[in-house]
């Protein structure tokens, strides 16, 4: 094989990991409109437990400065998950809400559309397996 065949090859699977082993997850906040509180992130492989996974056994639940917009969350097994963030901006652990409707921030993986309620656990799936994976979540708020 040429040398420059062989250092080819050798840059593309450096770039890869085993499909098996955990992988690094972070994800990007955008749309915050102040950086007041903390930003409340739950993930869960289980559609029982999206989007609230607080009762989910396995469940990874973050808490991060509002102005951290970009943020590693450690590794993950390879499989399907959901994320949830929520812009917990007077810092009290929980999402406020009035009449139903969300007074702070939230945001899922994928960004689906939210309409009335939260959206699927299906339409927030992302997978983790052969490398790291960076999640893009924008923030939306009603009130």
């Amino acid at each position: 094989m040429k040398p420059v065949l062989c250092a080819f090859i050798g840059v593309m699977l450096a770039g890869s990991a085993p499909a098996d082993q955990p992988q690094p997850l972070s994800i990007s906040v955008q749309g915050l409109r102040s950086t007041k509180g903390q930003i409340l992130v739950c993930i869960t492989r289980q559609a029982r437990y999206f989007p609230d996974c607080s009762k989910d056994p396995d469940r990874r639940h973050l808490t991060i400065a509002a102005t951290d917009h970009a943020m590693p969350l450690g590794d993950l097994p390879p499989g399907d998950y959901g994320l949830a963030i929520i812009h917990d901006e007077n810092a009290n652990g929980k999402l406020d809400t009035f009449v139903g409707i969300p007074r702070e921030g939230v945001g899922f993986s994928r960004n689906p559309p939210i309409r009335f309620g939260p959206p699927s656990f299906r339409s927030a799936t992302f997978s983790v397996a052969g490398g790291a994976v960076r999640q893009y979540v924008k923030v939306k708020y009603f009130l």
